[in-house]
């Protein structure tokens, strides 16, 4: 049998492999702390679980329209106004079956051999495995440790060619935790004034998870864009729902149609009860928010405290996500190595840098979706390892 050469350039999440080796390891008997897997460690909000069982009990076994029930896409439309004083027609928004959804969905509509997708790098992996699946150029855009880890306009702008269909944006960013400011937002959307013909992904997961004053600038808020402009977020990381799978995106009218088309094709529908969750989530209480928020920042100053304190590493303090991106160049160890070692012989998991991409060697990124006590004892033995070089 012969596939086509696209599954052969295909990449994967390597977070998901470290997942499974610590599972493995945990199986034999070894104490496992993992700091590897972007997920948070509380339970989904109450409520929320209950709206799910409700909408079992009630009935709600069938397929729901493509685009996603309608009191959830006009929930998401109130939430995105509420929350950015902008104007969403539901009719845009599409509830897909978790963040990847929307990456894919893109990605496939404008990639193709010829075409260049500029992407963050280090970024989440999923960005460039699939433009090389489709057989379009990865162009990185450098996210650097100088620019608090957030994306410079003008590097980014300086990349665009003539062949650039697609722009891949995140901030606050996976993996290093960085929040692009303002400033350079403005200038990213300046410089694209004179190219309508590039549409501009933004990939706004973690919009709820800033600290130390920071507020998101949503690409939302710029209407020069938005009739190019796709728009990614959800609720996994917000309210603690990885495994419901579920995700939104806002698309702009020419594109709709064709997303719309796409999910007939690919997955249907998203499971009914699981929109109902999503639904009370958006509409229910927000206390729990705000408590894993601040619970959150407390394991990001504790981390980047301790991270400091390790014999050849530095660790800048991050503005956002639950991700810190410690520096660990002056050890001399190869992040990848390291990592791997790290879990192997002390049992904490963390994800090597260049699984995010060729710029992230020097970096390992450490989830602190974890509780303080495992934090400190996760890298209590990172010290130990490092001492004992």
């Amino acid at each position: 049998m012969k596939t086509i050469a696209g599954f052969d350039r295909i990449g994967e999440e390597n977070a998901f492999a470290v997942l499974a080796r610590a599972g493995a390891l945990a199986a034999q008997g070894m104490d496992v702390i993992n700091l590897g897997i972007g997920q948070p460690d509380f339970r989904t909000p109450e409520h929320i679980v209950e709206a799910a069982i409700k909408a079992l009990r009630d009935g709600h076994h069938g397929y729901t329209p493509a685009t996603g029930i309608p009191q959830l896409r006009e929930a998401v439309s109130a939430d995105l106004h509420r929350r950015f004083a902008t104007e969403v027609n539901p009719d845009n928004v599409l509830i897909v079956p978790g963040g990847k959804v929307t990456m894919f969905t893109a990605i496939m509509m404008f990639g193709e051999p010829g075409a260049d997708i500029l992407y963050p790098d280090p970024g989440f992996p999923i960005y460039r495995s699939m433009i090389e699946f489709t057989g379009a150029r990865p162009i990185p855009v450098p996210i650097r440790e100088e620019n608090g880890f957030g994306f410079s306009a003008e590097e980014l702008l300086s990349l665009v060619t003539p062949d650039t269909r697609l722009i891949i944006v995140n901030s606050p960013a996976n993996p290093c935790g960085g929040v692009t400011p303002k400033a350079e937002v403005d200038a990213l959307v300046a410089g694209l004034a004179d190219r309508p013909d590039i549409a501009i992904m933004s990939d706004e997961i973690y919009d709820q998870m800033l600290y130390d004053g920071e507020e998101h600038v949503s690409l939302l808020s710029y209407p020069e864009i938005r009739d190019r402009l796709i728009l990614l977020n959800g609720w996994s990381k917000t309210y603690a729902m990885t495994g419901w799978r579920l995700g939104y995106s806002v698309w702009p009218d020419d594109l709709y149609e064709k997303a719309r088309k796409l999910a007939v094709n690919a997955w249907s529908c998203v499971n009914a009860p699981a929109q109902y969750a999503a639904l009370a989530a958006l509409t229910g209480p927000q206390d729990a928010v705000g408590v894993m928020l601040q619970e959150f920042d407390a394991r990001r100053r504790l981390v980047v405290e301790l991270l400091n304190d390790l014999p050849g590493v530095s660790c800048i303090t991050p503005k956002g996500a639950f991700y810190a991106f410690p520096n660990i160049s002056a050890t001399g160890l190869k992040a990848k190595a390291l990592a791997a070692d790290l879990l192997e012989t002390t049992g904490v998991a963390t994800i090597g840098g260049p699984d995010f991409g060729v710029l992230g060697e020097g970096y390992i990124r450490l989830s602190y979706a974890n509780s303080q006590d495992n934090i400190r004892r996760a890298v209590e033995r990172m010290a130990d390892y490092l001492g004992n070089r």
